[in-house]
């Protein structure tokens, strides 16, 4: 198991900040969520705790007495964290449609990365991705581990109207747009599947820590799995890891 220097901040008088190396990396990503994972199991008086790729930010429901203390007894779980139990992660089968009228900047990627248009559709369908960070927008996913082959810059002048559910590269991560909104990424399809629901208990259904795989879906397929969605008969494909 990794084992990182962590740094420690008071961020106001009821929340604390643990950071890891500043760098988008799955290992740090991996080593935060397993220890918010313990957290959530046990600490005292933590109200929320909020992740990102390489920090979390604990909010307790009172004010913090002894910040040397709090950190100690931090530093203390980290450290015996060998001990844990792994926990189960969600693997979710998302399908996309990456026909032309979906794909809107597939040629771009194509061109710029010498890569045929087959061939960027099989590497990023056959990847299992990483959600690192969920955020931009609501159900925003940012899923890390694709193929360097597949690596792209953002769009140097983003588009006005991306459309909700564009599946899209951003420099070296994938993601989907779970609503139309401005947006920089370069789209090469697209997903029938609602990324957020603000009627459900648990609005987004994946967290950070789960996994992602994406399947491709003719446009027919795209039209039936819209439908079904459209009248709550689809049910999203899922798998328990426990790695």
């Amino acid at each position: 198991m990794n084992s990182y220097n962590l740094k420690y901040f008071q961020y106001n008088d009821n929340s604390l900040l643990i950071s890891w190396p500043e760098r988008i990396d799955e290992n740090i990503n991996n080593d935060v969520n397993e220890f918010k994972n313990r957290l959530e199991t046990g600490f005292k008086h933590i109200l929320e705790i909020r992740s990102s790729y390489c920090s979390l930010l604990l909010i307790f429901n009172k004010k913090i007495d002894n910040i040397n203390r709090l950190i100690e007894k931090l530093k203390n779980l980290y450290l015996s964290r060998k001990s844990l139990n792994k926990y189960d992660r969600i693997l979710w089968n998302i399908p996309v449609c990456y026909e032309n009228r979906f794909a809107l900047d597939i040629d771009v990627i194509s061109k710029q990365n010498k890569i045929s248009k087959q061939d960027i559709i099989i590497r990023h369908s056959k990847t299992i991705y990483s959600v690192y960070l969920i955020g931009f927008l609501p159900g925003f996913m940012y899923l890390g581990g694709l193929d360097n082959t597949l690596h792209i810059p953002r769009k140097k002048e983003p588009r006005l109207r991306v459309p909700k559910g564009s599946v899209a590269i951003g420099g070296e991560q994938t993601g989907i747009y779970p609503q139309q909104s401005p947006g920089g990424w370069n789209i090469l399809g697209n997903t029938p599947i609602n990324l957020f629901d603000k009627s459900k208990d648990i609005p987004c259904f994946a967290k950070p820590g789960d996994r992602v795989k994406f399947f491709q879906v003719s446009e027919d397929q795209y039209k039936l799995i819209e439908k079904e969605v459209e009248f709550g008969l689809y049910e999203l494909n899922k798998e328990v890891l426990n790695d």
